[in-house]
């Protein structure tokens, strides 16, 4: 929640957030230096969102969508709600956006896309961040147009991640998952110069990513 964070960032921005009902959980938050057109929480009709999981800002020309997917959590339980109810939801609200102008989302997706978005593929086709239904909800995005912007520059590049576990020494030995994400709708492809990530960034079991356009 607001209230439970110090402000650390320059002088300058704008403050946008999402906080979740429950105090010290989940919630997002949006730091610009451009002026807003709007602001929207959650997903509008689409789906309750009490966990401040959304935030969408609006610019001249383009939406900003910001984004914390729900964890399935380590026992799937909450996985018949992520897949049934929260992609196809996240999906139409990203496409009913597109329809006045372009989109770019970002965040923490929860999910690892592809094998070589994760160290160990083999062994976690049934965990969750990587179960047959949470790769194909990120599927359906990208069949819908929509691109992940750091596989549209890295292709086929391995041992690119996002968040670690914090046992066993997993970031220094680089055992990690691709989970955080900038995507686009596709008419911003022409656009997309630079997307990036910074495992040398210390601080939290994830790391930055960026994106960067023309």
């Amino acid at each position: 929640m607001q209230e439970q964070v110090d402000v650390i960032w320059p002088e300058g921005y704008q403050a946008h957030w999402n906080s979740a009902e429950k105090k010290g959980y989940s919630g997002t938050l949006t730091l610009t230096r451009i002026p807003t057109l709007s602001v929207s929480r959650g997903l509008g009709s689409l789906l309750d969102d009490r966990e401040g999981r959304v935030l969408t800002t609006e610019f001249p020309d383009f939406f900003l969508v910001n984004c914390y997917t729900p964890n399935s959590k380590r026992e799937l339980v909450r996985l018949p709600y992520r897949h049934q109810e929260w992609d196809p939801a996240f999906q139409k609200y990203l496409q009913a956006l597109e329809t006045t102008k372009p989109v770019i989302f970002c965040g923490d997706l929860n999910v690892a896309h592809t094998e070589i978005d994760l160290s160990n593929p083999k062994a976690n086709v049934k965990t969750h961040g990587f179960t047959p239904e949470e790769r194909a909800g990120f599927s359906a995005l990208i069949g819908a147009g929509f691109i992940d912007t750091f596989r549209q520059l890295h292709p086929s590049e391995l041992g690119h991640y996002t968040w670690w576990s914090p046992m066993a020494g997993a970031r220094s030995r680089n055992v990690g998952w691709r989970i955080d994400y900038f995507g686009v709708s596709a008419c911003l492809k022409p656009r997309i110069q630079e997307a990036y990530i910074r495992p040398e960034v210390l601080g939290s079991d994830h790391c930055p990513v960026g994106l960067l356009l023309s």
